[in-house]
């Protein structure tokens, strides 16, 4: 267990050694700002890049979901590298890698390049998110400073995630697909300028030997695992093979596992995870924001393709999410310095909870009211987590530290919305009722998915057409349904694990 007297710096001359302490913070803000856009963007843009690419299934679902496999595989080698390399070296590289993907993106022609492109962007992603909570613990070292610190950081990239399908609606009605992209240029170029100005340097001053074999295994290991929960969102429980490369994917995390525990200088201080608070906030953080980016783009598809709303007002509907998100993750210090750590981020995972059982049991009717409190509790949560896993780590392991909390923010959001996405996709297709006058084609593709279904739907037209959606329709209700009150009862058990693993938090923080 880790003393608490070795996780704090003097305050004394925090003011001292980091003047632009603050404005430094807006850069990294900026930086993941950014990096939440470029998770849920192109949402919105699906269809647009459909007709004008024409890429194939596989291909799509890369397209969609090849950035947060790429962000999730490399945080953990990212983090160790701003260890050892420097931090401010590794978050001004990410911007430039992040911008100069971006412009690849946006003027890509086929599928290839995109999908390529996509990928470059989770490496500056990657870059981006391990490098900054380490730069935050390092011009934070008192605890209050750095809890409101944290709490601004985690606001901008919960109104990133959310602010994506706004953003992208609103472009893709204007312009081309590919201006979802662009935007990220501009303010890469003053990330770079303010990085380069106001971030302190840090680095572990005594780096040890860095274990190029373990980073390997570890990427392989977090890419193959998330890659096999895509493919079983994409075909189903039934694919052996799927389901021996998610087992391989397994296979190779544990034995990363052993290795760092058998090494003398791991990669990853798995010993970090015997202290109870750094190991419960960060499964808080895995379990809620995978229920959080799962509601976003369930809703997300419901809108657009049910209540047909446009891109722009699909974005819009969510604006009460993302305010939500921003707000409770701005005063969750607030709610800690009165309550306690303990209750506070059990108390965020139960608002989160009831917000997502409302959403089981009363549909599409419980949107507004649902969405402010699924934000504002999700928004506590991944505050408080943060704080918590910094604060539990040693000065020289920020890094890696940060490397591991950013690691359960992009697990939670690739895993969440291919585990609670294949959900609803079972449920649909076993929900779908046999339509009268359809053929067995059209039910088949009708099927498939809703969007596949709204498509048939409007080819059929009529009463056949109608009859069709109405039974998509409530085949998704239902699947949404079992998605949200399966999500709800996760993250209540998360509440619960957190009232129980927390205590030692609020004890050393003097709250009881």
């Amino acid at each position: 267990m880790l003393n608490s007297s070795a996780l704090r710096s003097p305050p004394t001359d925090t003011k001292q050694t980091t003047p632009h302490r603050w404005a430094a913070l807006g850069v990294l803000c900026a930086g993941l700002l950014m990096v939440g856009m470029d998770l849920t963007v192109l949402h919105v843009a699906v269809p647009a890049i459909s007709r004008e690419l024409l890429p194939s299934g596989s291909a799509l679902l890369w397209i969609v979901d090849g950035y947060a496999l790429t962000v999730a595989a490399g945080l953990i080698t990212c983090g160790t590298l701003g260890d050892r390399f420097g931090r401010k070296r590794i978050l001004v590289s990410g911007f430039v890698v992040l911008g100069l993907a971006s412009a690849g993106a946006a003027l890509s022609v086929a599928p290839g390049q995109l999908i390529a492109a996509r990928a470059a962007l989770g490496v500056g992603g990657a870059m981006i998110r391990a490098s900054t909570p380490a730069i935050i613990k390092t011009i934070f070292p008192d605890d209050p400073e750095r809890s409101v610190a944290i709490g601004l950081w985690t606001a901008a990239n919960s109104v990133g995630v959310s602010v994506g399908p706004l953003l992208g609606g609103l472009l893709i009605e204007h312009f081309w697909w590919g201006s979802v992209f662009l935007v990220n240029v501009p303010i890469v170029v003053l990330t770079v300028i303010g990085g380069a100005l106001l971030v302190p340097e840090s680095r572990n001053t005594r780096p040890h030997r860095w274990d190029a074999i373990s980073a390997v295994i570890s990427a392989v290991g977090l890419a193959t695992v998330v890659y096999a929960f895509q493919q079983l969102g994409e075909r189903g429980w039934t694919q052996p093979v799927v389901w021996g490369i998610g087992l391989a994917g397994m296979v190779l995390l544990a034995g990363f596992v052993v290795r760092q525990r058998r090494i003398a200088h791991p990669l990853l201080d798995v010993a970090q995870f015997a202290d109870r608070r750094f190991s419960v906030a960060a499964l808080c953080i895995f379990g809620c924001y995978g229920a959080y980016t799962a509601l976003l783009f369930l809703l997300t598809q419901r809108f657009q393709l049910l209540e047909d709303y446009s891109p722009l007002g699909a974005g819009l509907a969510l604006v009460p999410l993302a305010l939500a998100n921003a707000v409770g993750a701005a005063l969750a210090p607030r709610f800690a310095a009165r309550w306690g750590h303990r209750r506070g981020l059990s108390g965020g995972l139960l608002l989160c909870a009831l917000a997502l059982a409302a959403f089981a049991l009363f549909g599409a009717s419980a949107h507004y009211g649902a969405l402010l409190a699924a934000g504002s509790g999700s928004g506590v949560v991944m505050a408080l987590g943060s704080d918590a896993i910094l604060g539990a780590a040693k000065p020289e392991r920020a890094g890696e530290a940060g490397a591991v909390q950013e690691t359960s923010f992009s697990l939670g959001a690739g895993l969440g919305l291919a585990f609670w996405g294949t959900v609803l996709s079972l449920v649909y297709r076993s929900d779908f009722a046999p339509v009268p006058g359809a053929s067995a084609q059209q039910l088949n593709t009708a099927r498939s998915s809703l969007g596949a279904a709204s498509e048939v739907a409007a080819r059929a037209g009529g009463r056949v057409g109608d009859a069709l959606h109405s039974a998509a329709a409530h085949a998704f209700d239902t699947g949404f349904a079992v998605a949200t009150g399966s999500a709800a009862a996760v993250v209540a058990l998360l509440g619960v694990l957190a009232w129980r693993g927390m205590r030692a938090s609020d004890d050393r923080r003097g709250h009881e």
